[in-house]
């Protein structure tokens, strides 16, 4: 059976009571044989100042997790409004999003800018979700393979096998593909074209790190329980990387509850 990996980036939505108030719920609805640690992987980001009280929340059974949308690549300093991996780990992150299409656009993230968060993260012992994708205007002009291996393999360098050893069900580090021009606008990557880049992806990943080296690879972008069965039932789709529709818990958890009825139904693997 594939195990899901059901990740929520909830971005500059909710306050911490908010954010409480969603944990009690989800936590309610994820009681029973449907969610276990071998079927499901939940992870939560919240915004910086509900990192701790949605931490404190969660139980420590494997399912759900907690991590930030961001960190910086340095452990302290003069960097007004960054937060280090360190701080992170100390409030009890496990994961953090690194290079985030809209931290690549709106606030300038380079290639090499999140090459040094994604070693930093690695260094301070959380597992980093590697954000990547291409623009509606590179994928019309036929650059996507160009732009996900540039974006790839700047973030990798340096890196050696023993910093991502994890495998796909226990990992150390996972990728997630959103193309940007999906994100947030309710059009989202055919699931063919999906998984066309996310094997693209995986192979990347083995010929940097080795043929026996692998991760999951969560597709983003607009992801909804009305798509989720077609993507998560692709062969290099290991997961989602949910923005707008992580903010209910209804809405979060039909995602994996309709591929799983799907699944039930139809028999895909």
């Amino acid at each position: 059976m594939k195990k899901v990996f059901l990740y929520g980036n909830w971005k500059m939505n909710m306050l911490p009571v908010e954010a409480l108030a969603f944990c009690n719920d989800l936590l309610t609805r994820t009681k029973g044989g449907l969610y276990n640690a071998a079927s499901i992987e939940i992870a939560l980001f919240p915004a910086y100042i509900s990192i701790a009280p949605v931490v404190q929340a969660l139980p420590d059974d494997g399912i759900i997790r907690g991590g930030a949308q961001d960190g910086w690549f340095e452990d302290r300093g003069a960097y007004t409004g960054a937060v280090s991996m360190d701080m992170l780990r100390s409030v009890g992150c496990t994961h953090v999003l690194v290079g985030h299409s809209e931290r690549r656009s709106i606030f300038g993230d380079t290639d090499a800018l999140v090459g040094r968060k994604l070693r930093k993260a690695l260094n301070a012992g959380l597992v980093p979700v590697l954000c990547y994708g291409e623009t509606l205007e590179e994928r019309e002009a036929g650059l996507t393979t160009k732009v996900i291996e540039r974006q790839l393999k700047s973030a990798w360098e340096g890196l050696d096998v023993a910093e991502i050893a994890g495998g796909r069900l226990t990992p150390a580090i996972l990728l997630a593909y959103e193309p940007i021009w999906a994100i947030g606008t309710g059009r989202n990557a055919r699931p063919e074209d999906a998984q066309e880049v996310c094997a693209l992806s995986r192979n990347l990943f083995k010929e940097r790190f080795g043929p026996d080296a692998d991760c999951p690879i969560l597709y983003g972008g607009s992801v909804k329980e009305s798509n989720s069965a077609e993507l998560l039932s692709r062969p290099d789709i290991d997961g989602a990387l949910v923005g707008g529709a992580s903010l209910k818990v209804e809405s979060f958890l039909g995602i994996y509850e309709n591929y799983r009825r799907a699944q039930a139904e139809g028999g895909i693997m």
